[in-house]
């Protein structure tokens, strides 16, 4: 048999929590063959992107402690390599697509800069010689206008743009191994299925192994020819992609599977990881069909219902455009169109999907509907008064009754005050969740704890600040600040689309839960189809600002009539196992 190009032995990290050391990876064994990629799979936190890194030497070696039997490349044995050893494999050896190129990229150097300097790094030619080849680079990983682009600072590119300028710095020196960590999540279904049509071919041209680091099995079954599954610092299962995909053995890999939206059935709310694990599901999914599955007529009687009643959100011929302007006097001479004439209406009780590619208008169109973004011509409508022409108190009576959900929780929530107190600032702004004129009162703290409870959390996290939870925690905190002032329309802007697909699963029934109990309404905006599709209604697919299809949800995917909706629809990864082979 063929040596491995990456072959890991027992390998352990531990990270030191005050004076304790706390393991993280537990032993764990990987090989990776030349010219076929390994997708290492799991959750955040499950020890993935840690296991890599100690093969990098990336850690802090203040604060941790990587164990191994051994860390061979083709067979030359690196573990007990000096940094000046591991200077020179990083990047001419193994290289490392990082999972959010804004972070990974200096702002104040210039992209062409940022790359040229890592092969200067590593080889011995001049600055021109760099340059040139890495507009070659730049050409070879489609970037358009690879002259301009090189002269380009990382703000000025889309996040596409940036994730190839990272692959570009990746493959700059023709490594043997590549990581990609998470190189597509939150990237729009067409750019990541470029992204990842592009590591497929860099690699058949180099013959390069590769790890690629993701939580969605959806995306493995894309570009891995090899699987492992990890959980709490674990492998718990591998094999072929095949073998994984058709026939997974652990309930983990099961619920990875099953938690993701499927799109050949629609179900009342999505299984999640934890049941797997408990056992809940050992039919699979003949069992999940017979409990969950929403039949025909049932979907029927619901859109009948709801679209017998009044629209509560009528949008006519909205408008959102931003001046370009240059020369001295900053004339304008044109317009980027972000919203450009949309029409629609949303009826009470419904889930309406908004969904594009990133700078199609969806997130402006929903910050136009609440007056974050002024509306330059039409109007909104909501419950028969004109919120375009509000002002003042008016206008801020209208947003306690229509709120947002912002796709970052990060960024959300104000890291110096606790999440109780983020909950309780919206409702002293607008006088809820007490009976007296008093907000300081015990009632609304036991408002909040209230929510703190419907949205999945406990009543004593009230003290806590924002850093001290998940992703998927902080999003529910932010769902519970927009419920706090009982609206009946709720923005959701990409509100799980930088959350792993268990979470994911989590948060999106939870949504549905609180749309029955406090009947709500939904714009639910994402670039995610699968998501679009289980939680909406109907869906308007926008393209360049204006909406180019509308329809029912099922009918709109099963039988799309835009080329670009169905140029979207072909660009979901692993579409074919969603669902079926769970």
């Amino acid at each position: 048999m063929t040596e491995p190009l990456l072959s890991i032995r027992n390998l352990k990290v531990a990270f030191k929590h005050e004076s304790q050391w706390v393991e993280a990876v537990h032993g764990i064994d990987l090989d990776v063959m030349a010219g076929r990629t390994l997708g290492l799979v799991g959750e955040s936190g499950s020890g993935k992107s840690v296991s890599s890194l100690a093969v990098m030497r990336l850690l802090n070696e203040r604060v941790s402690r990587i164990e191994a039997d051994s860390i061979r490349i083709e067979g030359e044995e690196i573990k007990g390599y000096t940094e000046s050893q591991m200077a020179e494999v990083r990047g001419k050896r193994i290289a490392m697509i990082f999972q959010e190129p804004m972070t990974s990229l200096n702002p104040v150097y210039k992209c062409g800069y940022q790359v040229s300097e890592m092969i200067l790094q590593h080889e011995d030619v001049s600055k021109k010689a760099a340059k040139e080849r890495v507009i070659e680079l730049f050409k070879q990983v489609m970037l358009p206008r690879p002259e301009a682009i090189y002269d380009s600072y990382p703000h000025e590119l889309s996040g596409g743009q940036k994730q190839r300028v990272m692959i570009a710095m990746a493959i700059a020196c023709h490594p043997q191994l590549l990581i990609a960590d998470e190189p597509t999540t939150a990237l729009d279904v067409t750019v990541q299925l470029e992204i990842l049509k592009l590591l497929r071919k860099l690699q058949a041209e180099t013959g390069m192994g590769m790890i690629f680091i993701t939580h969605d099995l959806g995306v493995v079954a894309e570009i891995a020819d090899d699987v492992a599954v990890m959980h709490n610092g674990e492998i718990l299962e591998r094999g072929t992609v095949r073998e994984i995909m058709s026939h997974p053995q652990h309930p983990y890999t099961q619920g990875l599977l099953a938690c993701r939206p499927p799109m050949d059935v629609r179900l009342k709310r999505l299984p999640i990881v934890k049941e797997f694990l408990d056992g809940q599901w050992q039919g699979g999914k003949e069992q999940i069909l017979l409990d969950l599955q929403i039949t025909e007529a049932e979907r029927k009687a619901h859109l009948e219902r709801l679209y017998s009643r009044q629209p509560l959100l009528k949008v006519e011929h909205l408008q959102t455009w931003y001046p370009l302007r240059k020369g001295v006097f900053s004339r304008v001479y044109d317009h980027v169109k972000a919203v450009d004439d949309v029409t629609l209406d949303v009826y009470e009780g419904e889930t309406l999907g908004l969904v594009g590619e990133s700078g199609c208008g969806k997130t402006t169109l929903g910050r136009s509907i609440l007056r974050l973004a002024e509306p330059t011509g039409g109007k909104v409508w909501f419950d028969g008064v004109e919120v375009t022409a509000l002002k003042g108190q008016a206008l801020r009576d209208f947003r306690k009754r229509a709120q947002i959900v912002f796709q970052d929780p990060y960024s959300s929530l104000n890291p110096r005050i606790t999440i109780g107190e983020a909950i309780a600032e919206p409702m002293r702004v607008h006088g809820c969740g007490t009976k007296g004129p008093s907000t300081g009162s015990g009632a609304l703290r036991d408002a909040v704890c209230e929510l703190l409870e419907q949205v999945g959390l406990k009543a004593e996290h009230y003290d806590r600040y924002p850093h001290e939870f998940s992703g998927g925690q902080r999003q529910r905190i932010c769902i519970a600040r927009a419920l706090a002032v009982n609206p009946r329309l709720v923005i959701c802007d990409e509100s799980v689309s930088a959350l792993d697909v268990s979470v994911q699963a989590q948060v999106l029934n939870l949504l549905n839960r609180l749309k029955e109990e406090r009947g709500l309404t939904y714009i639910f905006i994402s670039h995610d189809l699968s998501v679009v599709r289980f939680m909406s209604d109907r869906v308007v697919v926008m393209y360049n600002g204006k909406p180019v299809e509308m329809n029912e949800a099922d009918a709109l995917f099963e039988h799309p009539l835009n080329a670009y909706t169905k140029k979207l629809i072909d660009a979901l990864p692993g579409r074919e196992h969603h669902f079926s082979n769970t």
